[in-house]
């Protein structure tokens, strides 16, 4: 093994070390440390005397020392990790410049996750300047992800650290996963408004914002991670302990956040058989709306009047308006649980705010738009024989209130279960089977786990993988768990 523990006398030796590496650092352009500042001789001994720091010699020389620690910055408190419960860490990797360029760096990490290991550390997290391309490049070739960024005040000219981890050991839980949405808005969402940006801060790129995809892997409206990273690719490179048995297969759902300032199409969705015959293999579409926030007497498009025939449904639509009167409208209020399985004919009412968990599929086929036009004059397409193809002629449920209780089941469908959760009550969530997705829909919620937590805003969604820990949820609010 190259690491040894340093001694007391090698005081003298490191703060040299740290000093030529510091200045060759900043001949090079990388303003990383600055001896005396960051590192300096506080910590060196700070390190020594809590048995911390080891180097690496060459007879009497000191070619190498680095920190190896299981205390962090506080700047890492604010970094959504995605690996364990039980994390190490290295810190101030400093390589003698006459012994750069030979590999040592990587031998010496090697050893470092043996010595995390040895200490019952779960996984690994550190982090390396922003214009230190050979120490990024060397940790992520290592099998490090990254996970995100800090900032240290005073240290590296403002600029950033990115942050990186690696699990260490088989059993390493995955941790909740912090999802950034991709949008649908401006002339896509028409019927859109402003309530997603202006009540739930999302960062719409323009207006009318209709549609967040807060969890999706739909091919170019995919969510991601703190760094960018889309869904799907988290599912490649994490696997079974990521996405359990939906691993190596289509992620079967999508989890949306819809304001709908004006009604949205008359419209129905296929079921699987039909989407894999005729559209290209594609997945059916059920859904289910939680009604979040509706004006007085707002109102759904829920099915179809009693008794209402293919034909006569097909003389209507042609007709324009005249599918109107064939509509089922039901009222709705805040709290409310719409099931929405294929084959129901359904449209979102104006001033309605709504949760919408479903398949993951973007197959619509519209039957009506209320004879509206965009500014070129132009209506938008409608596919009035697929819809009649799919359309359940009989559909006749109601929406059910969800239940006022801390944890509470309200659907179970062959696609995904949705339940409730409401503060102010502590609550601990279900074991994670494959995946969870959970959404924050009103207050504040504190996610909270072994070693770590997330404060959750109005509107914030996680993903839970297959291997999370045990998870509770805290605050003042409401919030909704998808699972497939």
């Amino acid at each position: 093994m190259l690491l040894t523990h340093a001694a007391g006398d090698d005081f003298p030796q490191l703060c040299r070390l740290y000093q030529q590496v510091s200045q060759k650092m900043r001949e090079e352009g990388c303003h990383q440390w600055l001896w005396g500042n960051y590192p300096n001789e506080g910590l060196v001994r700070h390190d020594l005397d809590r048995q911390v720091l080891y180097v690496v010699r060459r007879e009497e020389e000191i070619l190498c020392a680095v920190a190896v620690d299981t205390e962090f910055e506080d700047a890492y408190a604010g970094v959504n990790w995605l690996y364990g419960v039980r994390p190490g860490t290295f810190h101030r990797l400093a390589i003698s410049p006459d012994a750069q360029g030979q590999g040592l760096g990587r031998r010496v990490v090697t050893e470092v996750i043996d010595l995390l290991r040895e200490m019952g550390c779960d996984s690994l997290r550190c982090d390396t300047f922003i214009d230190n391309p050979r120490a990024l490049h060397l940790y992520q070739s290592m099998g490090m992800r990254r996970s995100g960024e800090v900032y240290y005040p005073g240290e590296g000219d403002g600029k950033a650290y990115p942050t990186l981890e690696m699990p260490l050991t088989a059993d390493c839980p995955l941790l909740p996963l912090r999802m950034h949405p991709a949008w649908r808005c401006g002339a896509l969402t028409p019927w859109g408004g402003t309530v997603l940006k202006e009540m739930y801060g999302k960062d719409f790129p323009e207006v009318p914002a209709g549609e967040s995809l807060e969890v999706s892997c739909i091919p170019g409206l995919s969510s991601t991670d703190d760094t960018g990273v889309p869904l799907n690719e988290l599912v490649a490179s994490c696997g079974a302990d990521f996405a359990g048995k939906y691993a190596g297969k289509p992620f079967p759902l999508l989890l949306k956040l819809i304001d709908a300032a004006q009604s949205l199409s008359v419209q129905v969705h296929p079921d699987d058989g039909y989407a894999y015959q005729q559209e290209d293999g594609k997945q059916g579409k059920t859904e289910a709306w939680l009604i979040l926030d509706a004006p007085e007497g707002a109102e759904l498009v829920y099915g179809l009047v009693p008794g209402v025939t293919k034909q006569q449904l097909e003389d209507a639509c042609h007709q324009g308006a005249a599918v109107e009167k064939l509509l089922r409208r039901v009222k709705v209020r805040a709290g409310d649980v719409c099931y929405i399985p294929a084959g129901c004919v359904h449209a979102i009412g104006p001033g309605i705010t709504l949760y919408e968990i479903q398949q993951s599929s973007d197959v619509t086929y519209r039957f009506y738009d209320w004879d509206r036009v965009d500014v070129a004059g132009n209506r938008r397409e409608l596919h009035l024989d697929k819809a009649l193809d799919v359309s359940d002629l009989t559909f006749a449920a109601r929406p059910i209130a969800a239940p006022d209780a801390p944890c509470a089941r309200v659907l179970e469908t062959p696609f995904f279960t949705l339940d409730v959760l409401a503060g102010p009550e502590r609550v601990q969530l279900p074991p994670v089977k494959d995946f969870a997705l959970l959404t924050v829909l009103s207050g504040e919620g504190v996610l909270s786990w072994q070693g770590g937590s997330l404060t959750l805003p109005m509107g914030a969604t996680v993903y839970l993988p297959a291997k999370c820990p045990e998870v509770w949820l805290s605050g003042h609010g409401q919030a909704a768990v998808a699972r497939p």
